[in-house]
């Protein structure tokens, strides 16, 4: 007589016990990881614009007041200027 395996590759329902926590804890992780490397885009371009003189902001049409929403919208992957550069 034969034995067959077969493996199911479905999407599984939630999990319970101790097999949900480590779940949580992944996802928790995964969304630190992530934060961070946001930080880390704000903060460059925060310094990169930041170091600019106000004549190569303006080159680039953009305030100095601007600096910390297109830093966001970086950091979130949003391109808010682009409806400005269309008008």
């Amino acid at each position: 007589m034969t034995y067959a395996n077969a493996t199911h590759t479905e999407e599984r329902g939630p999990r319970f016990g101790f097999g949900a926590i480590i779940d949580r804890i992944a996802a928790a992780f995964a969304a630190l990881q992530e934060a961070r490397g946001r930080r880390r885009v704000f903060r460059q371009t925060v310094r990169e614009l930041g170091e600019l003189s106000d004549r190569e902001l303006a080159d680039l049409a953009i305030s100095r007041s601007m600096i910390l929403r297109i830093a966001l919208d970086a950091a979130h992957g949003v391109d808010t200027l682009a409806e400005t550069r269309r008008g």
